[in-house]
């Protein structure tokens, strides 16, 4: 009789696994340039194209990591391209996701309104200063080149008061007047830049000549232990966007553009992405040593009360061996 049992319980586990699979994929995106893997994949159908039959990629929009990380730990979403910052709280807070991909490399500069009276770091004593979101990627870029120009953020007992404003929102925060200064991602520097901004810091002068990770490809664990062939889709396509990218630059500006419009109704100009483009390094690798200091830069700030383990946050391992 035991043994009768033993083929149904067989295909009653099979069966069960399969139902557990999921029909879609929810992937949160930026309207930045360091999302262009995110934004071409998405736009030119690469990332769908790599998916299983059956699934169906279900593109979200956020404006900073916060955001991200309350999907994240609502069940909201399944994967996400995000700063390094938000990713490493939301890890050391118990939320089960795991990087799989660097995106991007540098692409934030410093812009201070032409009229703030910012010359340099320096000149940021007594301003305000946006930022994404406390605690993102720019955040604590930031508060390292504050530190490292012997200044601090009000709440560190400075002088530089720290603003958290959508980075698509920051041009209209410049021309009302609102903040002095930005660290922002790309292309909105350029964008502010256009409009009369003054670059204060390029991308090269924010953190390590430029060699820095500013944006990750993170999963929910538990979506990808149920679903293998999904996730590894997803990793195809943002190579494929990586691919693309590199090959074409103007393929790449029109589908970013494209993109970053559906998401908010502002298109920037070819001249813009050309720039932002420049400042930025599209990569699917990261580099763990700047990762490091940032977890430690992190943890000084006040965000997280300690360093996360790395080999646990990080596993490139798909990555590397569909990249050869």
């Amino acid at each position: 009789m035991k043994r009768a049992l033993l083929p149904l319980l067989t295909l009653s586990l099979i069966a069960s696994a399969s139902a557990q699979q999921a029909k879609e994929l929810r992937l949160g995106v930026f309207p930045n340039v360091t999302h262009a893997a995110g934004l071409v994949g998405v736009q030119r159908g690469l990332i769908q194209k790599n998916l299983p039959d059956g699934v169906k990629l279900v593109v979200k929009e956020f404006a900073n990591g916060s955001q991200i990380n309350e999907a994240f730990a609502a069940g909201a979403i399944d994967a996400a391209y995000v700063g390094p910052g938000p990713a490493m709280n939301a890890f050391m807070r118990g939320v089960p996701i795991q990087v799989y991909a660097g995106a991007a490399n540098a692409g934030a500069v410093l812009v201070a309104r032409k009229d703030s009276g910012v010359r340099n770091v320096k000149g940021l004593a007594g301003k305000k200063v946006a930022v994404p979101t406390r605690g993102s990627t720019q955040d604590i870029s930031l508060r390292h080149l504050l530190h490292e120009n012997g200044l601090k953020a009000t709440d560190e007992g400075g002088t530089v008061s720290i603003v958290p404003i959508d980075p698509a929102n920051m041009p209209a925060a410049f021309a009302a007047k609102q903040v002095d200064a930005a660290l922002v991602q790309e292309p909105w520097g350029a964008v502010m830049e256009t409009q009369g901004a003054k670059l204060i810091v390029n991308e090269k002068g924010i953190w390590e000549g430029g060699n820095y990770t500013t944006t990750v490809l993170t999963v929910n664990t538990k979506y990808a232990a149920a679903n293998a062939d999904t996730v590894k889709g997803l990793l195809k396509g943002h190579l494929a966007a990586i691919t693309y990218i590199k090959g074409s630059n103007a393929g790449a500006q029109k589908a970013i553009a494209e993109q970053i419009y559906t998401f908010t109704g502002k298109r920037p100009n070819t001249n813009e992405l050309f720039k932002a483009l420049a400042r930025t390094r599209v990569t699917w690798d990261i580099n763990l040593k700047t990762l490091a200091e940032y977890a430690q830069l992190n943890k000084e700030a006040g965000f997280a009360r300690d360093v996360p383990d790395l080999n646990r946050f990080v596993n490139l391992d798909l990555i590397r061996s569909l990249a050869k």
